[in-house]
């Protein structure tokens, strides 16, 4: 059989050579097999019961070689998978990585080992079957769930979707990953708000963008306070111009309900993502939100565009949407029910829309009202 003919030799050197010779002919057979590139149906028969003879009785180092040896072969039965997996060792990572094909009683047996850095390569492969995704999901693990969440080839929808939204509110890495994909809901990482980079911060803004969300218990309050923005931003635009950042810590927790370590974040953050949050919460505008943006950010030659973008979002996002956001940093709601049809964002491309509308950063008005901003709000700030 492929080079070693015939078969019937190799079961009398089994027999009767020993454990050195069945190591020599372990090594050679998975060779021979592997080079044989695609194998015929009797061919693979037969090279299982050979290969199923040969690994019980072989050595360690030479069971992980035949393994390794094996594992690149271009067809292998479930089986043979099988041997593989058993006997490679520490190269088991790289077999499940490198196999063009794997198939799922393979999969559901190293799961099933609860081998977890083989558990998180399998996640990785866009291979899987739902009964090998429902056996992941079920795995109490940071790494399975952070390959899950960088997988393209998972779609985020129904049960998964719930899993991947929970686990980013407690692992940064996952919700760093899934802020990356077009195809989930940035809405639902705003618990994890804090952990996103910059750019991804803006974008759980960027989320409620014409988005309808539901009735919060607390939203008379909120519309009470609004009353007084233009009082709330005076204040704020002097804090932030004479940098008293510890004072903001406390006027925000008096009037957001947060905890004084989280209103510590958001005055000391200088891309602004998070005021913006507040801001808009309380119903300010852009111009008396700007003012305040103006004095609190750090944006150097990126500044314009920054607060530009910002501008944009006043006018995109509404206060109900944002005291929404806020209320899930204090996990006062449940963000699942953003999924609902009534809560979807409702904006659509539409053909009518001049396509050579200005972008927010290129906009010359906006631009031009920033830089009247920035020259009036120090002397407005005293």
């Amino acid at each position: 059989m492929l080079g070693f003919q015939p078969y019937e030799t190799f079961q009398l050197l089994i027999e009767t050579g020993g454990v050195d010779r069945t190591n020599t002919l372990l090594i050679a057979a998975c060779d021979a097999y592997a080079r044989r590139g695609k194998a015929t149906p009797p061919e693979m028969e037969q090279f299982e019961a050979l290969a199923s003879r040969l690994f019980p009785i072989a050595g360690p180092q030479a069971r992980a070689k035949g393994a390794a040896i094996l594992g690149r072969a271009e067809m292998l039965s479930p089986t043979l998978e099988q041997l593989v997996v058993d006997n490679i060792g520490e190269d088991l990572i790289s077999f499940l990585t490198g196999a063009a094909d794997l198939s799922e009683p393979t999969m559901l047996d190293i799961i099933a080992r609860y081998d977890v850095p083989a558990a998180a390569t399998i996640a990785a492969r866009d291979d899987l079957t739902n009964v090998v995704l429902a056996k992941l999901f079920q795995m109490n693990s940071r790494k399975v769930y952070r390959a899950l969440a960088s997988n393209a080839a998972i779609v985020p929808r129904g049960a998964y979707l719930s899993a991947l939204a929970r686990s980013a509110q407690m692992d940064h890495m996952v919700a760093e990953s899934l802020a990356k994909r077009s195809d989930f809901d940035a809405a639902l990482l705003a618990p994890a708000f804090f952990d996103l980079s910059d750019e991804h911060r803006v974008k759980v803004i960027q989320a409620f963008t014409n988005r309808e969300t539901p009735k919060l218990p607390t939203s008379r309050t909120i519309e009470q306070l609004t009353v007084a923005n233009q009082e709330l931003t005076k204040a704020l635009m002097k804090l932030f111009s004479e940098n008293r950042r510890p004072e903001v810590t406390r006027l925000l927790s008096q009037i957001t309900s947060l905890d004084e370590v989280r209103c510590g974040q958001i005055a000391h953050d200088v891309t602004g993502a998070a005021l913006f949050v507040i801001l808009r919460a309380f119903g300010c505008s852009a111009y008396e939100g700007l003012k305040v943006l103006i004095h609190a950010t750090s944006h150097d030659s990126d500044r314009s565009r920054a607060l530009a973008d910002f501008a944009t979002l006043f006018g995109n996002v509404t206060p109900e949407s944002m005291a929404y956001l806020m209320s899930a940093w204090r996990g006062e709601v449940n963000l699942l029910e953003l999924n609902k049809p009534e809560y979807k964002p409702f904006t659509e491309a539409s053909r009518r829309t001049p396509s050579q509308t200005l972008a927010p950063a290129h906009n010359p008005v906006v631009e031009q009202a920033i830089e009247a901003l920035a020259r009036i709000g120090a002397r407005r700030a005293s």
